[in-house]
């Protein structure tokens, strides 16, 4: 389905549908979890299969821009991705000690949220809600 709906963004903006963008869309969707561009390329790369580097970033801008993934954080290590195509909503706690990423929702927030867009006359459409702190073992090793 997702390769249906990218092809169909494409088309729409007079992109061409190449064989180095289906490769990057497989590979991307064969993550279940956050992945770095670089984690990405060199995916592809191990599978004997060819695309570029530059390839990786702009097709990934792509499928950020048609709905299918998502900018999940920046990092010192550069910017991580998922895909989202599918999957619920979900917001993001950040451990700046280790890296680990939680995934949470809260129908609080979201309704906190919507209250808020709504008092103001806004119609929100997405959001991105990231809570950078320390995870239960960095708070045990700070000590």
């Amino acid at each position: 389905m997702e390769k249906k709906i990218f092809n169909k963004f494409l088309k729409e903006r007079g992109q061409r549908v190449t064989k180095e963008r289906a490769v990057i869309l497989q590979k991307t969707f064969s993550y279940h979890g956050h992945f770095d561009p670089e984690s990405l390329y060199l995916r592809i790369r191990e599978t004997g299969l060819k695309a570029s580097r530059a390839s990786v970033y702009r097709t990934l801008n792509l499928l950020c821009e048609c709905g299918l993934i998502e900018r999940v954080t920046k990092t010192e290590r550069g910017t991580l991705y998922e895909h989202t195509f599918g999957h619920g909503h979900h917001d993001h706690m950040l451990c700046i000690g280790c890296g680990s990423i939680i995934e949470f929702y809260s129908e609080d927030l979201e309704r906190l949220q919507d209250n808020l867009c709504r008092k103001q006359d806004f119609k929100g459409v997405t959001h991105t809600l990231e809570i950078r702190g320390y995870c239960k073992r960095c708070q045990k090793n700070k000590k």
